[in-house]
């Protein structure tokens, strides 16, 4: 039996939780989220905590079963606290502003690039080389920290770019292994 499938859920007070078939939606004071899972996964809500339950010990329902249960403690916790990725821009000269809800990057492209979050993101800029992304649903906020990302990737040379917080870039010797 998966160890993370078979934990349950404590619900917090202040969430409600229905589940409908296959379909869980999770209401919290930060927002509410909805999600359709697989159908053969048994979601259960007792006193207080969900239990996930698998139908068999097929690898397909082995897979499922820790998965469910992950997405759907996502869910529980991004209701409750909500969800933060943080990112660093390094590079003379690159910066990130806000204007408006959209994040503006100069990031040594011959324009700036303009970044519009999605529903339910916002973009926080505290200092022009850092960026925080929060949101309730943490694949959408991952999503989205990951799309600035690409703007302008870390290069291995001088390690200029965009960045998670705490990433560490393997850095490569230049010409005539200069270091």
């Amino acid at each position: 039996m998966s160890r993370i499938g078979r934990a349950p859920i404590q619900v917090p007070a202040g969430v409600e939780v229905k589940i409908n078939g296959n379909v869980i939606e999770v209401k919290g004071p930060k927002g509410q989220l909805s999600r359709e899972f697989h159908p053969e996964m048994n979601v259960e809500l007792a006193d207080g905590s969900i239990v996930v339950t698998r139908p068999s010990d097929e690898k397909q329902h082995r897979s499922l079963h820790g998965l469910t249960r992950t997405l759907i403690a996502n869910m529980v916790k991004g209701v409750t606290e909500g969800f933060t990725r943080n990112l660093e821009i390094v590079g003379v000269g690159y910066r990130a502003a806000k204007q408006g809800s959209k994040l503006v990057l100069t990031v040594g492209y011959s324009h700036p690039v303009e970044i519009d979050p999605a529903p339910g993101i916002e973009i926080e800029v505290p200092t022009p080389t850092k960026i925080s992304v929060k949101g309730i649903d943490k694949e959408l906020v991952g999503q989205t920290a990951a799309n600035i990302r690409d703007v302008r990737r870390p290069e291995p040379y001088l390690g200029k770019g965009i960045r998670y917080e705490g990433e560490r870039v393997r850095r490569k010797a230049g010409k005539a292994g200069k270091a």
